[in-house]
C-alpha cells in the first residue's frame, strides 16, 4: 500500500546510525544521505526517510518492518538495544495478533515505536 514513509528526527546523525544498525538485520541499507535527510530500504530504493527537524517532534509513530524469519526479528531487537534503543517488547510470539505473529518492539531515539515482525 505504501511507497514510502518519512519521519522527523531531532538528531539526523544519531537517528541514521540507529536505523542503519536495526535495519541491517532485516536486509535494508542506507540508500541516500544529505545534510537534511537520509533514506533506508532495499538497495537503490529507499522507502523510510528521516528528515532533520529543529522543532519539537510529535509524540511518536509506530513503524513495523517485515522480517524474513524469527531469527531476523531477534537480531533486529539485539541491534536496536546495542544502538541505544529502549526495549518496548522482547522478541516473541504475539498470539493475540495471530497464531504466527512473531515480533519485537523498541523505542528509537525520537520516541517512535519501531517493530520487526514475521507475520
Amino acid at each position: 500500500m505504501f511507497d514510502h514513509i518519512g519521519i522527523k528526527v531531532r538528531d539526523l546523525q544519531a537517528s541514521a546510525a540507529f536505523y542503519a544498525a536495526v535495519l541491517g538485520p532485516l536486509g535494508h541499507e542506507l540508500g541516500y544521505a544529505d545534510e537534511a535527510s537520509v533514506g533506508f530500504g532495499p538497495a537503490a530504493a529507499p522507502s523510510l526517510w528521516l528528515y532533520a527537524c529543529d522543532t519539537p517532534v510529535g509524540p511518536g509513530s509506530h513503524i513495523a518492518f517485515r522480517a524474513a524469519d524469527p531469527a531476523a526479528v531477534d537480531r533486529f531487537h539485539r541491534a536496536a538495544l546495542q544502538a541505544g534503543g529502549r526495549d518496548n517488547g522482547a522478541p516473541g510470539p504475539r498470539p493475540h495478533y495471530s497464531d504466527t505473529y512473531y515480533a519485537a518492539f523498541v523505542i528509537d531515539p525520537d520516541g517512535n515505536n519501531v517493530e520487526a515482525v514475521r507475520p
